[in-house]
């Protein structure tokens, strides 16, 4: 690790983990939104109320559209690992060794993320047709241990990867 962190910052390194941040800050946005849009379901809230902040959705119900902003919002998260455990992390196993066991628990959480944004995606399914307040009180909760765990996960990602990122050549 000393030797290649010994090396300078490359332009292409630099840009990917600012690509990378930019990705993160794009998923840490959505996922406050999706969170807060759960929230306001599961307390009741009418949905005259909901329909300006969720224009970009289009469907009539908020509930459907938080649904639809849910599924939508798992895919994403799941390309974008599946995307780093395929092309980044082998690149980074190579590059720096040293970081082996930085990437395994960053494969394991991706797992994990994964198993979360299954769960999320069968729970917001079951909202189709249901408006009641154990499928509200359920999604809430999904997405609340989703958000804890994947704020951390990018927090940990980008303090520990930025180092060695910010030196590849490329991917």
């Amino acid at each position: 690790m000393k030797d290649f962190l010994a090396q300078p910052e490359t332009p292409q390194g630099s840009a990917f983990f600012e690509e990378l941040l930019w990705v993160h800050s794009r998923l840490r946005k959505d996922l406050a939104t999706v969170r807060r849009l759960a929230e306001e379901c599961r307390e009741g809230r009418p949905a005259e109320e909901l329909q300006d902040e969720i224009a970009s959705l289009e469907a009539n119900s908020p509930l459907w559209r938080l649904k639809i902003g849910c599924l939508h919002y798992c895919h994403f998260v799941h390309s974008h690992h599946t995307a780093e455990d395929m092309m980044l992390f082998p690149r980074l196993r190579i590059a720096n060794p040293e970081l082996n066991p930085v990437i395994d628990k960053l494969e394991a959480d991706h797992k994990e993320v994964a198993d979360l944004l299954r769960k999320i995606e069968a729970t917001a399914q079951a909202l189709t047709g249901s408006d009641s307040d154990a499928a509200r009180e359920r999604l809430s909760g999904e997405l609340d241990s989703l958000g804890d765990h994947l704020l951390a996960h990018l927090d940990y990602e980008e303090k520990n990867l930025e180092p060695s990122l910010r030196r590849i050549e490329r991917l």
